[in-house]
């Protein structure tokens, strides 16, 4: 569980980073599952988008995703989402205590 300070940590950080995963008209699938676990492996921190066309909404995707992949919602706004899980072998982000 993410502090409040933790999460602008986290916020600030996503800021310039690229949008790794996106939800489309198809919804939740396996491969989207593992891109985004192979993802957030190697950065820690990823942002996600839904499009326009999916069903469901920004954060009932980052709930999801974060649940499957065991990380946490740092921030769902508008249809981005923001989603983190340290990297127990090789941490590259240092959060505040």
């Amino acid at each position: 569980m993410l502090t409040s300070k933790q999460r602008a940590q986290l916020r600030a950080l996503a800021n310039p980073i690229d949008t790794v995963i996106m939800v489309g008209k198809g919804g939740f699938s396996e491969a989207l599952y593992k891109t985004a676990d192979e993802a957030i492996t190697a950065r820690e921190l990823i942002k996600g988008k839904v499009l326009e066309a999916c069903e469901f909404s920004s954060r009932e995707a980052a709930d999801d995703i974060a649940e499957h992949i065991g990380a946490d919602v740092v921030q769902v706004i508008g249809s981005k989402f923001v989603l983190y899980r340290k990297n127990k072998k090789e941490p590259k982000i240092k959060l505040v205590k």
